[in-house]
């Protein structure tokens, strides 16, 4: 259900946070943190309970949970000092202490209506498998995942569930049409992560959540250097060509409507661009991207 406090409007399902009717920009990161503030209201959250949720236990500093934290008051129109909805009680934790409602969604709109329909470039990153013998690599894989999810959401116009929704799924056997519908998304994205010898495997996939058709596969081979280094570079070149591919699929969508919008028609224009720069494809691209 949405939750409703002051003029705000947190809706968990659709990882929107508004101001009457106006969208309040938030990073992935601070709505899980907000999101679960919110939830647990009637309790004290304590730093270890944040980080277990948010980070998924990741080691984390003060001054990282603290520059969250303020981001989260910010969005809601909140501060350190007036703490009026985010409270911190030292040495205890956090809570929420806004006043909340919980609003219940329409139950008469029919499924297939539009307002039931995944918003374009929605996508889930599900936490990538650790193939490997060795358990201590889940840290890299679990940083591939969530710097992945983060490089995504920069991508205008894209609607990226958070990481914290997303690792409820972690190793799990999932139907990712049953993913989807559950959190309405168009695309699903998983991968594996495989460590042999001086060696990293990296696979990929890209699924279309309403059919289970795979949009796109590849692989990523690469030497063992740096740990950190490595994980930058695969997550950068995973991002670009998710780019591509996003808008290559949704272009295919848009050739499919009998009464294409001037979203669809952006979205043929940018995947033409896409295929590059040359004349032929130029001219494909004027041809969408033009006022009629």
């Amino acid at each position: 259900m949405p939750f409703l406090f002051e003029d705000y409007t947190l809706d968990s399902r659709r990882r929107e946070l508004r101001r009457g009717a106006e969208l309040v920009p938030i990073t992935p990161q601070v709505f899980d943190l907000l999101d679960y503030l919110i939830q647990n209201r009637e309790r004290v959250v304590s730093k270890a309970d944040l980080i277990s949720a948010v980070w998924n236990g990741r080691i984390v500093s003060d001054a990282a949970l603290t520059t969250r934290l303020n981001a989260a008051r910010s969005a809601i129109g909140d501060t350190g000092e007036n703490q009026r909805l985010i409270k911190t009680l030292p040495r205890k934790g956090f809570r929420f202490v806004g006043t909340v409602r919980e609003a219940q969604r329409s139950v008469t709109t029919p499924v297939g209506s539009a307002a039931h329909s995944p918003p374009r470039l929605s996508i889930v990153v599900l936490p990538f498998a650790n193939l490997s013998d060795d358990l201590g690599q889940d840290y890299f894989v679990d940083g591939i995942t969530e710097n992945l999810t983060t490089d995504l959401s920069r991508i205008r116009g894209s609607f990226v569930i958070g990481r914290h929704t997303a690792f409820t799924y972690q190793r799990k056997a999932v139907d990712l049409k049953q993913v989807g519908r559950d959190l309405n998304v168009r695309y699903v994205l998983e991968g594996s992560v495989q460590r042999g010898g001086n060696r990293l495997r990296v696979n990929v996939q890209l699924v279309d959540a309403e059919t289970g058709a795979h949009l796109w596969a590849d692989r990523f081979d690469n030497p063992l250097a740096d740990l950190l280094d490595m994980q930058d570079n695969i997550v950068s070149r995973l991002a670009n060509i998710l780019h591509a591919q996003l808008i290559e699929a949704e272009a295919q969508r848009a050739a499919g409507s009998v009464d294409p919008d001037a979203m669809d028609l952006c979205f043929q224009g940018r995947a033409w661009v896409h295929k590059g720069l040359i004349a032929e494809h130029l001219i494909q691209a004027r041809g969408f991207l033009s006022e009629p």
